[in-house]
């Protein structure tokens, strides 16, 4: 029998810390579902102190999720604590994972404690943690950069205290695998009753090598490993998932472990985050990239007619590629709309917001004749933008684009109930819609990002835009889909305004192993 490889997905908490890939408490329970039909172990739902909507997200996780652990991160401190303990209380399973930095630098430069301190409020923080949940995590931030015998210590001090899981997280992605795999070693030989708890690593992805770090780590000892989908993250990202997964899978030779993932609903996840999330994905990206299991040279292709196996280690299907299957048409009919979105764990909140749906369904069934799961998760994702969110709303549009003349946008807002029209020019159409809009709204924001991308295939698949603008130190992503990519441009950067608009309070949320 081999061991559980316990998969700790953190997209909804480090996931989010991606620069403007803040996500609704909707969103959130959207990739939540997906996460738990995949079998995601630990499920890390946020950081329920950041802020009021984060605490309501955490919470509605809890709530939803049935089989599977619901976790909140909490800084070691008892306000933090208290807060993640409330949100998870309605989870079936709840944990709280807390931390504290243990690195020469970031005692001394970033919490001004000595290490003494530090051990000090890391065993308070385990025990006010027990007081909501048994299932308590420590995680010695920027464990990549400690000094060995700190940590031996502060995880024996934790672990007498009551902490069931130990994570040792490579925060700034500094170590290289046989470095790290020797750390996790020796602290497991080293540190009383290390055999009394799961180790964890959380490894980040600056050099490169967060999956190699992890897959090191795991064949030294590790149980659990901390990864998100597509690898999203701070900075360079978090190791990715679906590497994490297939890689233990696929050499199972060599990788005394084994994980309870369903493997057929790693692409289903992927693409859902990267819709929700306006992050890509790349091309090559291993296991889930549009090329992964493609195959361009002759000599490739001949043998892989001839036997699979000879340029293929993974099947395809196997993670769920060929799934996007059509699923509804334009004769299709409303139960049938209502079944699908259930599937694909999409929440109806009334009558009335079924019919407006299934309205634009039609709408854009008669643009496209065959309709996606994907495109439905485009669709509803425009349709959660709730009225009191949608200060700026697009009514209607001209686009007039010719060679050798200028192009022309004509557009009609809705401006906080007002009706504005506006006319611009640009070095193109895109351009042209994005200052007639300026030109209503001055909102001041500086464009970071422009990103189109096909939602399926064929020329009239709809295109997904993705717009990142930057106002006063706040960052948002906005994202348009339609059949038109000039009209999803507009939506897109629209969307980011109102995003913008809004200006949530939370704290900042760049904390965490």
């Amino acid at each position: 029998m081999k061991d559980k490889l316990i998969i700790f997905d953190t997209t909804l908490r480090d996931g989010e810390q991606s620069p403007g890939a803040s996500m609704t408490r909707d969103e959130k329970l959207r990739i939540a579902r997906q996460l738990e039909r995949m079998r995601v172990d630990v499920i890390e739902a946020g950081f329920a102190a950041a802020s009021n909507g984060d605490f309501e997200s955490v919470r509605a996780i809890a709530e939803a999720i049935k089989e599977f652990t619901v976790c909140s991160l909490a800084r070691a401190s008892e306000a933090d604590i208290r807060r993640s303990g409330e949100a998870i209380a309605p989870a079936a399973r709840g944990r709280i994972h807390t931390f504290i930095a243990t690195s020469p630098i970031h005692m001394e430069k970033k919490l001004r404690m000595t290490p003494d301190q530090v051990v000090e409020q890391a065993v308070k923080a385990i025990g006010w943690a027990r007081q909501f949940t048994d299932d308590v995590e420590f995680s010695a931030e920027d464990a990549g950069r400690s000094e060995l015998d700190f940590l031996a210590r502060i995880f024996e001090a934790v672990i007498a205290a009551g902490a069931r899981t130990i994570n040792v997280p490579d925060t700034v992605g500094y170590n290289v695998p046989d470095q790290f795999a020797a750390t996790l070693r020796s602290l497991i030989e080293r540190v009383p009753n290390a055999d009394k708890v799961v180790w964890s690593v959380h490894c980040h992805n600056d050099l490169g090598l967060a999956v190699a770090n992890s897959l090191a780590a795991v064949r030294v000892g590790a149980r659990q490993v901390e990864c998100t989908i597509n690898g999203l993250g701070e900075r360079a990202g978090n190791a990715s998932l679906e590497e994490i997964v297939m890689a233990v899978r696929t050499r199972a030779d060599i990788f005394p472990v084994e994980t309870g993932i369903d493997t057929t609903q790693i692409v289903p996840a992927s693409k859902l985050v990267s819709q929700i999330t306006g992050y890509p994905v790349q091309p090559n990206k291993a296991i889930v990239g549009a090329n992964a299991f493609a195959h361009e040279s002759g000599i490739h292709q001949d043998g892989v007619l001839k036997h699979r196996e000879t340029y293929e280690i993974m099947r395809a299907e196997d993670v769920g590629w060929g799934a996007n299957k059509l699923v509804l048409g334009k004769l299709s009919g409303r139960n049938a709309f209502r079944a699908r979105l259930i599937e694909l764990g999409i929440e109806i909140e009334s009558e009335e917001h079924l019919n407006h749906a299934f309205a634009r369904f039609k709408e854009l069934a008669d643009k496209k004749h065959e309709i996606f799961d994907e495109d439905l998760t485009a669709l509803m994702r425009d349709e959660a933008v709730t009225p009191e969110l949608e200060h700026y709303r697009l009514l209607s549009s001209r686009f007039h684009s010719e060679t050798g003349e200028t192009p022309l946008a004509a557009i009609t807002l809705a401006v906080g109930g007002a009706e504005k029209h506006a006319e611009a020019e640009g070095s193109g159409p895109v351009d042209a819609a994005f200052k007639a809009i300026e030109s209503v709204v001055s909102s001041g924001s500086e464009l970071l990002l422009y990103s189109v991308n096909a939602i399926t295939t064929g020329t009239d698949a709809q295109g997904e835009v993705t717009v990142r603008l930057s106002r006063s130190g706040r960052v948002m992503d906005g994202q348009g889909a339609d059949t038109d990519i000039i009209v999803a441009s507009a939506k897109a950067y629209l969307n980011a305004l109102n995003k913008l608009h809004a200006g949530t309070a939370r704290l900042n949320p760049q904390v965490g192993p």
